[in-house]
């Protein structure tokens, strides 16, 4: 009798602890992992090279099962939508990225998400995303500066840290975010500022948002420009991008570029310019002669920091150009490409720039 109350206890008591368990787990936000590759799921040969290696290795089910952490911070599951270093990232994958997230983001299942992504053009795929992501619910890209087989990975940490920010209330309503070394950004304003360090992430002018301490995404700033539900950019029966370049601005440029982009069938054209988005005049002539044409042509600046002023050292209302406020030109260009769906009126294509 004994022995068959202990049973009966045992078997009560495991019954409880599952119970506990499963509430415990409901009570867990579920945030789903998309991959893409990048340094994040890269290999070396040895575990003390952080430099020469091959990225994109390891498919995300073995860069969750390397966190084992997570499962106590989130109900996580992956799923992997390419597998390429973000140099190769393409149009063709953004749009194939944004549907995904816009289709997962309109169930009740799917709390918040997280990107695994290449730290080459994180901040183009964050920018993208921020404008054509159409929920409230946090969308968190994250990467690595070292492959997952570097003896002091950043991945793992990095990837905890942005499924925590993922799966906050706080992060709801920011916009698409950045969280990498311990810092969140704001998907318009972060960039790559180092090629080898693990806080080459930074807002250099306008600042981070919030940090990620002791478990928890503490936040103190907001995002000014509107953003995901805010803006009108649909991109759900887009299977193209309009073609928009980026050309460079240097002493003793040459207007050959912007020439050959007309050539080619560009839509618009993104002027890296000198300072303030100054242009050679031999350029300034290609950029007028090519606006001519029905190209839309937007100038930023290759300097990094600080707004474009319209009618600066250049006159854009004769010129019909439109200025890229304080976005960088990689930016510009996806701002730019969005807009073009929507209308090819420069004076139309620069109050977006205000916008957003």
């Amino acid at each position: 009798m004994y022995k068959q109350n202990w049973r009966v206890a045992r078997l009560a008591l495991a019954v409880v602890l599952f119970t506990q368990m499963a509430l415990a787990a409901d009570k867990l936000p579920n945030i789903k992992i998309l991959a893409t590759g990048g340094t994040i799921a890269g290999a070396a040969a040895v575990n003390t090279e952080t430099v020469s290696y091959k990225s994109a290795v390891f498919p995300v089910d073995t860069l969750i099962n390397n966190v084992p952490e997570l499962k106590k911070i989130a109900n996580v599951t992956g799923e992997q939508i390419s597998q390429i270093g973000s140099q190769d990232m393409n149009n063709e994958i953004w749009l194939k990225l944004a549907k995904r997230i816009n289709q997962l983001l309109a169930t009740n299942d799917v709390d918040g998400i997280v990107i695994t992504h290449g730290t080459d053009t994180m901040e183009e795929t964050a920018y993208f995303l921020n404008l054509v992501v159409k929920s409230d619910k946090p969308v968190v890209l994250v990467g690595s500066m070292r492959p997952a087989t570097a003896m002091s990975a950043d991945g793992p940490l990095n990837l905890y840290n942005a499924t925590i920010v993922a799966g906050s209330k706080e992060a709801r309503g920011k916009g698409v975010l950045v969280a990498m070394d311990d810092t969140i950004f704001a998907g318009r304003d972060v960039t790559k500022t180092n090629t080898f360090k693990t806080d080459t992430f930074k807002s250099p002018e306008l600042g981070a948002l919030g940090y990620v301490v002791g478990g928890k995404a503490i936040f103190y700033k907001l995002p000014a420009r509107k953003h995901t539900t805010q803006t009108p950019f649909d991109v759900s029966n887009l299977t193209q991008l309009p073609r928009v370049d980026i050309l460079y601005g240097y002493a003793n440029a040459s207007r050959i570029y912007a020439d050959t982009a007309v050539k080619a069938g560009v839509k618009g054209i993104v002027n890296a310019g000198v300072g303030d988005g100054s242009l050679y005049h031999e350029v300034e002539d290609g950029l007028i002669a090519a606006q001519k044409q029905g190209v839309v042509i937007v100038r930023s600046s290759r300097v990094g920091n600080g707004i474009v002023a319209r009618n600066g050292e250049v006159n854009d209302d004769n010129n019909n150009f439109v200025v890229s406020d304080s976005l960088n030109p990689q930016k510009a260009r996806i701002l730019l490409m969005l807009a073009l769906t929507k209308t090819s009126d420069p004076k139309e294509i620069q109050n977006i720039f205000w916008e957003y």
